[in-house]
């Protein structure tokens, strides 16, 4: 998987990630605009997104989301005028 190339079409808003050469002889809808493309034997040969900006978006703010409500409560740290701590 290390030779994949990813291509961007802007008009489109579809983002291709070619994994393998070879041609394609199915696909599977992996989640809604998000499809995996299959060869004959079965194998992953690309990933095509639509819409790809809002599932980028989409994808990035639920993952961070989900990374912080797994961190431990935070009280922010921050300092008044006079240089004491405002957490002490």
């Amino acid at each position: 998987m290390n030779n994949a190339n990813m291509t961007y079409f802007k008009e489109e808003d579809v983002l291709y990630l070619a994994i393998s050469e070879g041609e394609e002889a199915g696909s599977v809808e992996l989640y809604p605009n998000m499809t995996a493309e299959l060869n004959d034997k079965g194998e992953l040969i690309g990933i095509e997104i639509l819409d790809a900006t809002t599932f980028i978006r989409d994808y990035i703010l639920e993952t961070a989301q989900v990374k912080l409500l797994s961190l431990p409560v935070a009280v922010p740290s921050y300092r008044v005028s006079n240089g004491v701590s405002a957490t002490n």
